[in-house]
């Protein structure tokens, strides 16, 4: 059997945490090794505009951005390889990091930043049309539709900050909910009636998006609505009570929550809260990262179910490198060592 190959650090996931991770743990001499994921790049790659990412002026694509952070990466000796993450064993150390393809490596510290995948509809016009008109994400894309009237999809807590949000750039945002009833918390139900009263915001309850129309070329051109008054219309589309209506919109904002890509820590000690997300120390001082498993640190929206920016995830990327440099140091022979152990023993 093939020996695996060892890496001082393991870094799960190459969105904006995972690659600030790579540069700054690269920086460190810290043997980096970079396993992409099932989604290469992250959610940022779905943005074909990012107009907040610190020191671009005039903007980058998502695309762009991830690539010349991977150079950037790699040119400090990152190693980036495809691939996602089935199980870690962190029953002793090193850790064992165990590929879908069978593939195993070990590492001295393992940084999570897989991110979280957006939970998206599943509907004509969905898939060809994010990026180009249909995003996730109303803080990273609002700003491109000035004085559109957009859609946003959900009922919880981040719908409505989303439709808040959009009220800024939109000539009407229309929140549209499969259901009578919110899940948001009473304060955002508040913000969101008096959007309503100030009629920015129009809510079209007992309503389903079920098509998007439009081109990559042209964006979002129209909408259709399912609304049936007991709710969840899409499920009853052959009922008499159901009816369908076409809708102009210049956008479309989904905003039904996030799934964490955690499955494949199941298996080992670290925390995660109800939904898998990772739960970190936090607090004040070095350590912010850390999770109850020693030498596994997390970073970026695998942790962070609130600000999900990719600068805060950058930010959360390189406290997490910092922190797993401060472990390696403590805890894990250099590599120059390592290699001077098994020359040695191989001589015996």
């Amino acid at each position: 059997m093939t020996e695996a190959t060892h890496h001082r650090l393991i870094i799960a996931g190459t969105g904006i945490a995972g690659l600030s991770a790579a540069i700054y743990a690269g920086r460190a001499n810290n043997d980096p090794l970079v396993i992409e994921g099932s989604e290469p790049g992250g959610q940022l790659t779905l943005t074909t505009d990012v107009a907040n990412y610190p020191g671009f002026p005039d903007g980058i694509s998502g695309p762009e951005l991830v690539q010349q952070m991977k150079e950037q990466a790699t040119t400090f000796g990152a190693e980036i390889e495809h691939g996602v993450i089935e199980a870690i064993d962190d029953s002793s150390r090193p850790f064992v990091v165990t590929l879908q393809d069978g593939t195993e490596y070990t590492a001295d510290a393992i940084i999570a930043a897989s991110g979280a995948s957006a939970r998206t509809l599943d509907i004509p016009g969905e898939d060809e049309l994010i990026g180009y008109g249909v995003s996730t994400c109303a803080t990273c894309d609002g700003a491109f539709f000035r004085d559109e009237e957009m859609i946003v999809v959900g009922g919880g807590d981040a719908a409505m900050e989303e439709a808040s949000f959009l009220t800024k750039f939109a000539s009407k945002v229309y929140l549209v909910h499969r259901r009578e009833e919110f899940r948001a918390e009473q304060y955002w139900i508040d913000r969101l009636h008096e959007h309503v009263e100030n009629d920015e915001i129009e809510v079209m309850k007992n309503t389903e998006l079920i098509e998007i129309h439009g081109s990559p070329d042209e964006g979002v051109s129209h909408v259709t609505f399912a609304q049936n008054e007991s709710g969840y219309p899409s499920e009853q589309l052959e009922m008499p009570e159901t009816t369908t209506t076409e809708f102009d919109v210049g956008a479309v904002f989904i905003a039904i929550g996030h799934t964490p890509n955690t499955g494949f820590l199941e298996a080992t000690g670290v925390e995660m809260d109800a939904d898998g997300y990772i739960s970190t120390h936090g607090g004040d001082g070095g350590g912010q990262t850390k999770t109850d498993v020693a030498g596994l640190f997390g970073a970026g929206d695998v942790v962070d179910y609130h600000y999900q920016q990719a600068a805060t995830a950058g930010g959360m990327g390189v406290k997490a490198a910092l922190d797993a440099d401060a472990y390696l140091e403590q805890h894990a022979p250099e590599q120059s060592e390592r290699e001077d152990a098994r020359t040695i023993g191989s001589e015996q």
